[in-house]
């Protein structure tokens, strides 16, 4: 059950587009609103903070095939004292807090999925889960959104129990355990859930069905996108975000921009403290409204980390 949760967790932001110490060598990228370089790995210095931080782009899941990590990042953490994520891992092993969250996947006031679409897109939503060996009857109160995440082709939470998918999140989290790294949150496991809540159920069903109706091509695009963060390309997988593929919408404040605002406070007041290592999801670090730049208007200095 643990597993199924975890995955199901960072699974929730999945159709957004979240040792030996090695030498680093950090290139300096100091000018505002410049294009980022290529890198996964950023060093977080500055005014006030005596140690260096760092922060790492995920891809929330991946083909166990494709996972790889920068050179430089198994030295990041090794320097690091603690380990942040959107949503503490610490907690996604707490069963007490994975039965609090099973009530909030589903919709409130008795809304099924079949109050949200017609007879076909709900067959062919049921189709599709039924080739995943999700059964509709143990799907039919989820929110929608949580099942775009999951009809996405081969990143079901299944993957993760055979080994053909993995997750950024669990595997830094692992590490973190290993050496013995207090972890933390820059969300709670509510706040998440709470901005699925602030989509209304029908625009929530209307993207799943979108998502469906184009499988083919979104399963192409997510080969792209792959191959965009194994380049490290963050740039690019923004820009793809807000041209084109993305379903944000009008909803990409609520998802993407006012999450990454509410962070940087958080971020500032915890590098100032101790030398942390945060892994958040690729797609919030580019853009005018990306942590990256957002922690430079607020004085720090970000810099990508290269060998």
């Amino acid at each position: 059950m643990n597993k199924f949760f975890i995955a199901l967790t960072t699974l929730l932001f999945v159709g957004m587009w979240s040792c030996k110490s090695s030498k680093v060598t950090v290139i300096d990228a100091d000018t505002k609103n410049s294009k980022l370089d290529n890198a996964l790995l950023w060093e977080i210095s500055g005014k006030g903070i005596a140690t260096p931080s760092y922060l790492y782009g995920t891809i929330h899941m991946i083909p166990a095939e494709d996972f790889f990590l920068p050179k430089g990042t198994l030295g990041a953490i090794e320097k690091c004292d603690e380990m942040f994520f959107e949503i503490d891992m610490k907690d996604m092993t707490d069963m007490s807090a994975m039965m609090g969250m099973i009530n909030k996947i589903f919709m409130k006031d008795g809304v099924t999925l079949k109050d949200l679409v017609t007879e076909d897109e709900y067959q062919k939503i049921s189709d599709k889960f039924s080739e995943i060996g999700l059964p509709m009857m143990m799907l039919e109160r989820i929110k929608p959104m949580f099942l775009s995440a999951f009809a996405m082709s081969d990143m079901s939470p299944t993957g993760i129990k055979d080994g053909k998918i993995k997750s950024y999140e669990m595997e830094f989290y692992e590490m973190a355990q290993n050496k013995k790294m207090t972890t933390g949150g820059l969300e709670t496991i509510d706040f998440q859930i709470s901005v699925f809540d602030s989509i209304p159920y029908k625009d929530q069903a209307k993207m799943l069905v979108e998502s469906l109706n184009a499988d083919n091509t979104e399963d192409a695009e997510f080969q792209q996108m792959i191959k965009m963060y194994k380049d490290q390309n963050i740039e690019a997988m923004v820009e793809m975000m807000h041209n084109g593929s993305s379903d944000l919408g009008e909803h990409e404040d609520i998802l993407l921009t006012g999450r990454n605002k509410n962070w940087i406070d958080k971020i500032i007041t915890q590098v100032k403290k101790k030398p942390t290592f945060f892994a958040v999801g690729a797609g919030h670090l580019g853009g005018t409204n990306g942590v990256v730049q957002l922690l430079k208007n607020r004085g720090l200095k970000i810099s990508p980390v290269k060998n």
